[in-house]
């Protein structure tokens, strides 16, 4: 599917986009792989980092239609990571979060569209889930613009999201920053009650694979992923350490949503996924492949992580750690 292709990553350097390029250049025999992002220093040490002559590097900001249209003429493939996404700062900055986050979006779906990008895919969040933060609203609405997107492309381009929850060790998770204080004198707990979504990376780029394979344009792709008590991965993490409640921050929930009670009921339980079908299609012909891949979700209150079936143990999370 990907060999030969060329594939472009918005937000290239961040967490997700610079691992996620690794991941492919090592898989894959591209014809060539974009990494589209603003910051000049994040690319110039990926440079140094990474040395493949597949890879080339686009300087540019997702509010600049005009240079989105040049990145992507000739691009088969465009994985939409580019995001404001530090919760706490958005609440403050709000505009900003729009034009990067929604404004941006949008841009990357008109440019996509006038150069015929085959496959498009937006990296969202569980935070889109019946959003209570700035954050999660952008991009909630930058779902609903790539479903959207799909109206306009006739086919020849397809737009569908992937949605998931917290990712072990990305940068600037509570996991980075437990593992890296090795002399933490307090770990500050927001709730005890408070649970979340994990994955690995690899578990993401295995999501993101499954719907460039699958995807019939207006979906969304979600994974069976366990939850975790934060106070459970601060005890595995920091056992010793002693901790203070401090009280839910600006923005955040008690637990989170990956698939809301609305959404279940057009909602498909595949083995290892979930996919919330797009309403603006007649599903029996539109997404026939997924009726006939698997069933429709059973659940009546939606995948949240507080009532999921499957939870993350100390010695599981240890386990993935190590790898």
């Amino acid at each position: 599917m990907l060999d030969n292709k060329t594939v472009l990553v918005t937000g290239g350097t961040g967490s997700f986009g610079k691992s996620f390029t690794k991941f492919l250049l090592d898989n894959y025999q591209l014809k060539k792989l974009i990494v589209f992002s603003r910051d000049e220093l994040k690319q110039s040490e990926m440079k140094k980092e990474i040395s493949d002559d597949r890879l080339r590097f686009f300087l540019g900001d997702v509010r600049d239609l005009q240079r989105l249209q040049r990145a992507f003429r000739g691009v088969d493939i465009i994985i939409h990571a580019a995001a404001l996404k530090q919760i706490p700062t958005l609440e403050y900055n709000p505009f900003e979060a729009v034009k990067t986050n929604i404004l941006g979006s949008q841009n990357v779906i008109d440019a996509a569209i006038d150069q015929q990008v085959k496959r498009v895919v937006l990296i969202s969040t569980d935070k889109a889930a019946q959003p209570v933060n700035l954050y999660g609203s952008t991009k909630l609405c930058a779902e609903k613009l790539f479903s959207s997107g799909n109206s306009y492309a006739t086919d020849k381009t397809k737009f569908s999201c992937v949605r998931y929850g917290n990712v072990i060790g990305s940068r600037g998770s509570i996991v980075e920053h437990l593992l890296k204080k090795s002399s933490l004198e307090k770990v500050y707990i927001t709730d005890e009650r408070m649970t979340r979504f994990w994955i690995t990376l690899e578990q993401a780029f295995r999501l993101v694979l499954f719907t460039l394979e699958n995807m019939q344009g207006g979906e969304i792709f979600i994974p069976k992923i366990p939850s975790m008590k934060l106070v459970d991965l601060v005890n595995a993490l920091a056992p010793n350490v002693p901790r203070e409640i401090i009280g839910i921050r600006p923005g955040e929930k008690l637990h989170e949503t990956l698939v809301t009670k609305e959404e279940t009921r057009h909602t498909v339980e595949l083995d290892k996924y979930f996919v919330v079908l797009s309403e603006s299609y007649n599903k029996e012909e539109h997404f026939k492949k997924f009726l006939d891949m698997g069933k429709k979700m059973e659940s009546n209150i939606g995948f949240v992580s507080d009532t999921n079936k499957e939870w993350m143990t100390a010695k599981d999370l240890k386990k993935l750690l190590l790898k």
